[in-house]
């Protein structure tokens, strides 16, 4: 096939499985493996509503523990296929491929994984696509290692050629490329038209350097879902506010401004003294539905009613995910949607 055939499929458009990773007591969640199982329990139930997910096990154990709490809560298990590969932890946004489609075709993008600058161990999560992909758990697909860290956390597309990323992060990646090179870089890699870079935006308690999908979201017919921040005694506030600013400058192809759709500011969630980041940006998109990150929050419901707009037609699902941002991630970040065909 053409390698110009190939692009990057926008989040909303068919997929055939979502994979995740289960945590277990030789990850980081193991202090608190008890309230985080219970988080991915109502995920697979939430998923499994609507498509098939695909489980990394870490051994044969993990996997008959994984299948008793699992049919212990009803879920259906004809959605659910277990595979097995070794992992640090459980963040498959970042450590799992990121898929090109075309013609009958895919290409699994297998970009170095470097635990966010390093900041962690992450051997056995930068080999994961590989060894999915030589065990055959990625059907047919061609892969293709690249020799650059990129997270899939730090970029989202339209599916129609624009790429939406934050310099904070990829310029900490890699501190002596210029923004032209690494927007040329993106757009070859990922079959981009035009890079979109923010200048403005963080969330207290990421440690991923800004990601894009805890700040801001590509939605359809042209628009952008992102999180706003109201309080204006909130240490994110004038950040925030730079960065709706920046977002509502930005023009599509065609020289018109985006539709927004600014997400609620949930109050600040604690862990003694640390701050969590609780970001509603983190959803998951799936066939039919959008899955939405809970907080236990009032703001939750009006998180929802904005997600309903911004995806006319998709079920608004709430995931508890209060305790998947005690290790600074959410919903969207231990998830990695895989497109229609792939999975057969």
């Amino acid at each position: 096939m053409n390698q110009t055939a190939l692009r990057l499929p926008a989040e909303w458009e068919p997929q055939s499985a979502i994979l995740i990773a289960w945590p277990n007591a030789d990850t980081d969640w193991a202090p608190r493996l008890g309230e985080v199982e219970e988080t991915y329990i109502a995920l697979v139930a939430a998923i499994t509503r609507f498509q098939p997910v695909i489980i990394c096990v870490a051994d044969d154990d993990v996997e008959a523990y994984a299948d008793a709490r699992l049919r212990s809560n009803r879920i259906d298990m004809a959605q659910v296929r277990f595979v097995s590969a070794a992992y640090d932890d459980t963040w498959l946004r970042d450590s799992g491929p990121i898929t090109l489609v075309g013609e009958n075709a895919f290409r699994l993008l297998d970009f170095r994984f470097t635990g966010w600058g390093g900041k962690f161990e992450a051997s056995d999560d930068d080999q994961l696509v590989e060894r999915l992909h030589a065990a055959g758990e990625l059907g047919d697909a061609a892969r293709e290692g690249i020799d650059f860290a990129l997270e899939g956390g730090a970029i989202d597309t339209d599916g129609e050629g624009s790429l939406l990323t934050t310099w904070k992060c990829l310029s900490l990646r890699h501190p002596h490329a210029s923004r032209e090179e690494l927007s040329a870089k993106l757009a070859d890699w990922l079959k981009q038209s035009r890079v979109l870079w923010l200048d403005h935006g963080y969330l207290e308690g990421d440690d991923t350097d800004a990601h894009i999908d805890t700040l801001a979201r590509f939605a359809p017919n042209n628009a952008i879902v992102f999180q706003a921040c109201d309080d204006q005694a909130d240490s994110h506030y004038a950040e925030l506010k730079a960065m709706a600013e920046e977002i509502a400058a930005l023009r599509t192809p065609d020289g018109q401004p985006y539709k927004l759709y600014p997400l609620p500011w949930a109050k600040p969630i604690l862990d003694g003294e640390r701050r969590l980041a609780a970001s509603y940006a983190n959803f998951l998109i799936l066939n039919g539905a959008v899955l939405m990150p809970a907080y236990g929050d009032a703001a939750d419901e009006k998180a929802a009613a904005v997600l309903a707009q911004a995806f006319p037609g998709r079920e608004i699902v709430q995931v508890p995910c209060k305790p998947l941002i005690w290790q600074n991630g959410s919903l969207h970040c231990i998830t990695m949607q895989l497109p229609a065909g792939l999975i057969q």
